[in-house]
């Protein structure tokens, strides 16, 4: 996975993790039995998300095309997210992330 940085309109700084090949996508946080308060997985192209598999509970933020949040939505484990209209990307982060709709991020390459 590429390591990156995402950086929120309020100042929150994310250490984030871009899946690069398929099985890395499909794999997420699945074997994780913590997730850092700054931790997030960047899911381009995603407008629904599961959490089939996982141990900890997270915040998926649902974003549009220009990476403002559209909402934030808690998903326990064994759980699905729809597709909603207007998604195309999700940042999955730590159970109660400080993100709100309205919120615009920013991608920074880590370095």
């Amino acid at each position: 996975m590429q390591a990156i940085r995402v950086l929120g309109s309020r100042g929150q700084v994310f250490r984030a993790s871009l899946p690069e090949t398929r099985r890395e996508r499909m794999h997420g946080w699945r074997d994780r039995t913590a997730i850092g308060r700054d931790a997030a997985l960047l899911l381009p192209r995603a407008r629904s998300i599961h959490t089939l598999g996982m141990r900890v509970p997270i915040s998926a933020a649902l974003l549009d095309r220009d990476l403002v949040v559209r909402a934030v939505r808690a998903v326990p484990p064994g759980r699905l997210v729809l597709p909603r209209p207007g998604i195309r990307h999700v940042l999955e982060c730590s159970e109660g992330v400080d993100l709100r709709p309205g919120d615009r991020l920013r991608i920074v390459e880590s370095g």
